[in-house]
């Protein structure tokens, strides 16, 4: 498997830091390529449109699945699109002075969603239910422009765990982010490559590779934001019993519809009738065990 060099600015010296920074690449590869395998993220043949953000999540989904690519069993394009929101002070240079040098195909997409986020959202109010919406609607829609068959997003564990409690606490339902989901038009399949990997290896990663980082000016620096709270909940537990975030995200991937209370998920109405049809077979059952 091809090694991803991080740049000597990245303070990667001498043998000891070389071996740390290894396994981080090799614990993130084998985590995207599991997570690739179990939900059949790629297949021969696809053009995979990998959403760049220029945040740290984005920028290593994107040089993880580079790394993967050139081992892979699977042929598979890749090409970067990143959303120019038109948000004021946006270094427009970053990124294609990056995927350039990096000699990656890209796409820069521009789309004026910032004015229209901010003209849209009443005061005091956060902006990142509207911004998400527009930003997948431009970005999807420029998938099917581009013949990309699918969408990546890198979201990673934690946020999959913020998202689950975030539609317990305030959205009344049990849902997460889904590792590959088909778009409610039925035209995009989204895949989250990093669905597996600990945001703390993430960070790392993108520390040690020094990607040219470009913050979210429009909500990062929104105060009391659910999702922070939440974050910060979590993070509080995992201080506490540590263990405890991967616990949950398996609970995620092990779900039981009948110790629930769903009824579109399980037909609680019909247990009786269930109930019959398993007697009558176990009767069965005893009267033929006792002919023999």
């Amino acid at each position: 498997m091809s090694e991803i060099l991080p740049p000597q600015a990245a303070g990667v010296s001498d043998a000891r830091d070389k071996r740390e920074f290894n396994k981080l690449q090799k614990r993130l590869r084998r985590q995207v390529g599991n997570a690739i395998i179990d939900y059949g993220m790629i297949r021969d043949g696809d053009k995979v449109m990998v959403c760049l953000s220029g945040g740290k999540d984005s920028y290593t989904m994107l040089e993880i699945l580079r790394s993967l690519q050139r081992s892979a069993p699977v042929d598979f394009s890749l090409v970067a699109v990143n959303l120019d929101q038109k948000q004021p002070g946006f270094p427009e240079h970053v990124l294609p002075e990056y995927l350039d040098a990096a000699g990656v195909d890209y796409h820069i997409l521009e789309r004026d969603t910032y004015s229209v986020v901010k003209e849209k959202t009443p005061e005091g109010k956060t902006t990142c239910a509207l911004c998400s919406r527009l930003r997948r609607g431009s970005l999807y829609g420029f998938a099917e422009e581009i013949g990309a068959t699918k969408v990546a997003l890198g979201h990673h564990r934690e946020d999959i765990l913020e998202t689950l409690f975030l539609n317990m606490f305030f959205g009344g339902s049990l849902k997460a982010m889904p590792p590959k989901l088909l778009a409610d038009d039925g035209k995009n399949i989204v895949i989250r490559p990093l669905a597996y990997c600990r945001e703390a290896d993430i960070a790392e990663f993108a520390r040690r590779m020094a990607f040219p980082i470009i913050p979210c000016n429009l909500c990062g620096s929104q105060p009391n934001l659910q999702r922070q709270v939440v974050k910060e909940m979590l993070a509080e537990w995992e201080a506490k019993y540590p263990g405890r975030l991967e616990t949950m995200f398996k609970a995620v991937t092990n779900v039981a519809p009948s110790q629930l209370a769903d009824r579109e998920l399980f037909d609680f109405v019909g247990l009786e009738d269930k109930q019959a049809r398993m007697q009558a077979n176990r009767i069965e059952a005893f009267d033929l065990a006792r002919q023999a």
